[in-house]
């Protein structure tokens, strides 16, 4: 038999993981971006985004795959909440979570109904196995594409992981839901070691991923500075400096070493989830910062010499227009070098989604037109306030940018696309309505819906 993993569109860190998993178990395994399987096969589709379970041709070539005698497996992030997945794609299985050991168990031949971690139809129910993580998150070397080095994902050929969990609590991220509180770290010659063979491979820049890189073999949420240093020190070792980015930091995740090190051992430039320039939102977003503390550590960051960026999301479901201005006002005294603007996502299993389900859609302002300026364009409130904010943020940059008619019909579409996307994923979540849209909590045995 043989093996494909698939992750749509990029290659994905898991879907590599999940190739570099068969391959040990001494399986022939192909690892594609396209929709693309032999007859027979037994596909393992890697799935990062929500909106994938809304493409028709994912939901085509899953049923082509069972109908031709292959098996279909779905996992990754979207496995938060199986019975979207099951209801939408309808495959064999949905390996839940962290997915390497119940792939082990299945490549060894076992049946869908006795391994833990995944979860399927039976009749008309849906039966969900779950299984606890692993403790040790230690693994093989990932299967790398011959053609990594073409893939630029915010500048980097891949993002390694160094290791799992996030001590925050923000409602919007799945990483906390997904990975856990707890920090599980690998060990820096391992990392070193995949890094090396990302390089051969012919990856031209390594990135840490995870929602805070200064994570790293943390303890209890007291982070490690010696520890981030040396992982960075390594990466560099292999890279070069000018090819290592550790761009996603919490502001309350810093230190001057940390800072140093960013500044010596990486490209310099340190990318902050700021989200908002009013506290009553951050407050409602469970960041767990002030926009104090995320001003101190932009100083910070520009004391020890880095490149600031910074994301914000618009349209989050209680966000007044007192907020949203307390957000322009922001980004006008602060001068970020570099800017991301998103409308709220409601990700499956998320307390945001949980929101927006209690949330009537006339008072969502990702469905109410705006009533404002940009009303003649036929834009949302949440899509005003996006393309907005490009437009302000491009006038606050330190280096001058200028608002030609091509860029302002970029992020005009650009708004209106994710506006599009987030009411398909909204719609999404109402359709599978529950009272509790999370999984339940780690443990043994079976749930049956």
């Amino acid at each position: 038999m043989n093996y494909t993993v698939i992750s749509p569109g990029i290659y994905t860190y898991g879907a590599m993981l999940i190739a570099g998993t068969i391959r040990h178990s001494g399986k022939p395994v192909a690892l594609h971006k396209d929709l693309v399987a032999e007859r027979g096969d037994t596909v393992y589709l890697s799935l990062y985004s929500t909106l994938h379970l809304l493409d028709p041709a994912i939901r085509d070539f899953v049923g082509r795959i069972r109908k031709t005698g292959g098996i279909c497996y779905v996992g990754g992030p979207v496995s938060a909440y199986p019975e979207i997945v099951l209801g939408e794609l309808n495959p064999d299985a949905v390996i839940l979570g962290e997915g390497e050991v119940t792939v082990r168990h299945l490549v060894a031949g076992a049946k869908i109904q006795n391994t833990e971690g995944v979860a399927y139809r039976s009749g008309q129910k849906i039966v969900i196995r779950k299984r606890d993580p692993p403790e040790s998150i230690e693994h093989p070397l990932p299967l790398i594409p011959a053609d990594i080095g073409t893939q630029s994902i915010r500048g980097a050929s891949a993002y390694i992981e160094s290791h799992r969990g996030c001590s925050g609590a923000c409602t919007f991220c799945q990483v906390p839901r997904f990975f856990g509180h707890a920090i599980r770290s690998r060990e820096i010659p391992a990392i070193v070691a995949e890094v090396e063979a990302f390089k051969k491979a012919g990856a031209r820049r390594i990135a840490i991923s995870g929602g805070t890189g200064s994570l790293y073999q943390a303890d209890n949420g007291r982070i490690n500075p010696d520890a981030f240093v040396a992982l960075l020190s390594g990466l560099a070792g292999v890279m070069g400096s000018a090819n290592v980015s550790s761009p996603d930091i919490r502001v309350d995740c810093i230190t001057d070493e940390i800072l140093d090190a960013i500044k010596k051992y990486t490209i310099g430039w340190v990318f902050f989830g700021i989200e908002s320039g009013s506290d009553a939102i951050l407050t409602k977003m469970g960041k767990g910062v002030s926009v104090a503390q995320v001003t101190d550590a932009i100083r910070r960051c520009r004391e020890h010499g880095l490149k600031v960026a910074g994301s914000f999301i618009v349209g989050y479901p209680t966000e007044t227009a007192a907020d949203y201005e307390k957000t322009k006002d922001f980004i006008a005294e602060q001068e970020l070098d570099d800017i991301f603007i998103s409308i709220a996502e409601p990700i499956p299993s998320t307390p945001l989604a949980a929101l927006v389900l209690k949330t009537p859609l006339d008072q969502n302002p990702v469905f109410v037109p705006t009533a404002g300026e940009y009303k003649p364009l036929g834009l949302t409130e949440a899509e005003a306030r996006c393309f907005d904010l490009m437009l302000h943020a491009d006038l606050c940059k330190p280096v001058l940018h200028v608002t030609t008619d091509a860029l302002y019909d970029t992020y005009l579409a650009e708004a209106k696309k994710q506006g599009r996307e987030i009411r398909a994923v909204t719609e999404l979540l109402f359709r599978y309505k529950t009272e509790d849209p999370h999984l339940p909590e780690e443990g043994s045995g079976d749930t049956v819906k």
